[in-house]
């Protein structure tokens, strides 16, 4: 019975690896929900990485177990191995592989990032820096504002980061809550800024993560798409009770949210 020529068991291999990853990176479960328009980006993202690194294990996984079982000492062999001392064409192949692996994710995470709205923001921030030559006011951020130029956010929201709590004012409401209240579907604008150390604002279902820095106006702007009530996570260690920073993001319809501020709107004006 003539052997399968390994060619073949290579293609039949290489299939197998790309249908299981491919799988593996459309159905996989490690994040939580999509409720922001940027996080199916990031999702995106996440699932190529998730494919490649399904890939890797596979082959890398495999090609242990059929040495263990190819290469493994026989009974009754106490000879010397073969003196193999290497594969100049198998290192160049397994160099370049990664490297085009990295650069192709390296260029598709600053197309994520552009989307989201990150490169014009720290752009337009290099080159007010550069204009004025003095300590930059200008904030930087995802989706900040040079990026919107033009069009003004619907809803705007001051974030203040203090040990070990976040405060959100809504300055054309005068309202200020212990919590962040936004509409579904409507842009929001965050103006994060830092009374003390540097805390780090993080809503997982958002996909979205920005520093809140002393001396340093950053921003986030991003659109809710789903209702319900998020976590709000600190994710830069900022003191003894760093974990216990947290808030909640509680997205309304455009009704629950108009009559939300006419509420606390009547409370902060009669209290």
């Amino acid at each position: 019975m003539k052997q399968i020529p390994i060619s073949i068991l290579t293609l039949i291999a290489g299939i197998v690896v790309t249908v299981i990853s491919l799988w593996v990176g459309q159905n996989n479960t490690l994040l939580p929900e999509q409720a922001s328009a940027q996080a199916p980006l990031v999702d995106d993202f996440f699932n190529v990485m998730v494919v490649i690194g399904t890939a890797l294990f596979l082959v890398v996984q495999g090609a242990i177990i059929i040495s263990i079982v190819q290469f493994r000492r026989r009974r009754g062999d106490n000879g010397d191995g073969q003196p193999i001392e290497g594969n100049f064409p198998l290192e160049i192949l397994w160099t370049i592989i990664p490297g085009i692996i990295v650069i192709g994710l390296g260029i598709y995470s600053v197309d994520v990032y552009t989307e989201m709205g990150g490169i014009d923001a720290i752009a337009h921030h290099a080159v007010a820096h550069e204009m004025t030559a003095q300590p930059n006011p200008n904030p930087i951020g995802i989706g900040s504002t040079p990026t919107k130029e033009g069009k003004p956010p619907d809803v705007v929201v001051n974030v203040s980061g203090m040990q070990y709590a976040w405060l959100f004012n809504y300055p054309n409401n005068s309202i200020t809550a212990g919590e962040l209240h936004v509409p579904i579907g409507q842009d929001v604008l965050l103006n994060i800024s830092a009374n003390d150390v540097i805390h780090s604002f993080w809503v997982p279902q958002f996909r979205l993560k920005q520093d809140a820095i002393p001396g340093q106006a950053t921003q986030l702007r991003f659109v809710a798409t789903k209702t319900g009530t998020y976590p709000i996570v600190c994710t830069e260690l900022c003191g003894g009770y760093h974990g216990s920073m947290r808030s909640s993001v509680i997205v309304h319809t455009p009704e629950e949210f108009t009559r939300w501020l006419e509420e606390n709107r009547t409370v902060a004006v009669n209290p």
